[in-house]
């Protein structure tokens, strides 16, 4: 008798553990019901399914179902090298993110637009604003469109946890709190959503520029990195806030619900950095120039004044090959060759250069040059006064154990320490693999090589299958 009680208390205890754990399921995925979309507001539901090789290890994990709203395009029917989410909401002042688009776009050459989607979560709750918003990203961005190039999404509020009466951490106000809170909601939806649309995922926030040619300075710093064979969670293309913070597609179902989980701790930038933490990237890997730079001057957060800008964003910036360069003028201390021809505040200094002195990069692989710009000096000092900068092919080892190319043309003179000359692929097409800046006119005074920015023709990047 004694054991027949113990046997019904524990079908009872199990039955208890089941109960709770379909109420717990039900409170965490089914609370995502459908949604009745305004009249006005044409729109197709779709369920989120994430291919199972997006999922670490086959594991389970928090269902997260969520049901959405596809406002505009449709998601590609084969997985793009990058996929690129953004969040936007109506502000107070100013509006951004038709801005950010274009950019997007418009820096971006066939190639690289063919290699990548773009997710716009429109996440007001205001129907209005993304009626009118969807209609002028239709009109704006019709070929993105259908080219599956764009996406516009959103998540009804119903699918929301509550964002007000939480926990003032950080002594912050309650409306900042339940900003922030949200504003983690929006990215966990955005980031689930795009889970499976590209190798990589870029996130980015509605009112940036970026720079020209991104994808492909992306793609070659990714190449560079995981040739390395060091772990990596995220790799920072800017150093603002969650503006160009890159990671792996396979992370994404992780970073979506680590993101929900903790939406009401603290903000989205801080919480990223725990999520890089926890996956033992312990160091930040920043890269420099940024190439991504922030436009807003209002905050979406009240419409306060907001001034933020990335120090280390080039406008203009060039995308400088993999180069070795050499330079037959005594260095001073530590500024070497190699400073003028890579990002950051570095220069070459030299001193006295003779007549027929030479800086010379010579390219990993030919490429063909668009552009180029030199600039020398610092504060009308040691400026390199007269210097041909020529274009060459035809890589070969000098007797100085350095390399060189054997036929150079030149493609024009410094002037006032200063050469910049684009299109330069209209008159010499061919594919080059060095630049040369070559001193026609010795001169007492050092100089310093402040600055080579060359662009180039992007290598075709195909489509990712």
């Amino acid at each position: 008798m004694k054991m027949l009680r113990h046997s019904k208390k524990n079908v009872l205890a199990v039955v208890i553990l089941v109960g709770v754990l379909c109420i717990l399921n039900f409170l965490i995925a089914g609370r995502f019901i459908s949604h009745e979309a305004d009249p006005e507001e044409l729109t197709l539901r779709a369920e989120r399914l994430v291919s199972k090789e997006s999922w670490l290890e086959q594991g389970d994990y928090l269902p997260l179902n969520v049901s959405y709203q596809v406002l505009a395009g449709a998601p590609p029917a084969q997985q793009r090298y990058l996929s690129i989410g953004l969040s936007s909401v109506k502000r107070k002042k100013g509006s951004y993110l038709i801005p950010t688009l274009k950019s997007l776009f418009f820096q971006s050459s066939p190639e690289e637009r063919s290699s990548m989607v773009v997710v716009v979560l429109l996440a007001d709750f205001d129907v209005t604003w993304r009626v009118t918003t969807t209609r002028e990203i239709k009109t704006t961005f019709a070929l993105e469109l259908e080219q599956s190039q764009l996406v516009v999404l959103h998540v009804p509020q119903d699918q929301y946890p509550s964002v007000t009466g939480l926990k003032r951490n950080y002594n912050d106000a309650p409306e900042r709190v339940s900003f922030r809170s949200k504003q983690n909601l929006d990215y966990s939806f955005l980031i689930h959503y795009s889970a499976s649309l590209g190798r990589y995922y870029l996130q980015l926030e509605d009112d940036v520029s970026s720079a020209k040619y991104f994808l492909s300075t992306i793609r070659r710093h990714v190449e560079e990195h995981e040739a390395k064979k060091t772990t990596w969670a995220m790799l920072e293309f800017s150093v603002l806030g969650y503006i160009g913070k890159l990671y792996k597609s396979a992370h994404l179902p992780l970073l979506a619900r680590f993101l929900f989980l903790f939406y009401q701790e603290m903000p989205c930038d801080w919480l990223m950095s725990r999520f890089r933490e926890l996956l033992t990237q312990k160091e930040q890997i920043v890269f420099k120039p940024s190439l991504f730079q922030h436009i807003g001057t209002y905050s979406s957060f009240q419409g306060t004044y907001n001034k933020l800008k990335d120090k280390d964003f080039e406008e203009g910036f060039y995308t400088n090959p993999l180069a070795e360069v050499y330079s037959d003028m005594s260095t001073y201390k530590n500024h070497h060759p190699q400073l003028a021809w890579e990002p950051g505040e570095g220069f070459f200094w030299g001193r006295s250069p003779e007549n027929g002195s030479y800086l010379t990069a010579v390219f990993k692989a030919p490429t063909v040059v668009t552009g180029i710009f030199v600039e020398t000096g610092s504060e009308g000092k040691d400026v390199l006064e007269s210097a041909e900068v020529e274009i060459g092919r035809d890589v070969r080892s000098t007797k100085k154990g350095e390399k060189s190319c054997e036929e150079f043309l030149s493609v024009g003179t410094l002037e006032n320490g200063r050469f910049e000359k684009h299109e330069v692929d209209k008159k010499d097409s061919f594919s080059s693999s060095c630049l040369r800046i070559k001193v026609s006119a010795g001169q007492k005074d050092w100089v310093i090589i402040k600055k080579i920015r060359i662009s180039t023709k992007p290598s075709l990047i195909p489509h990712q299958p």
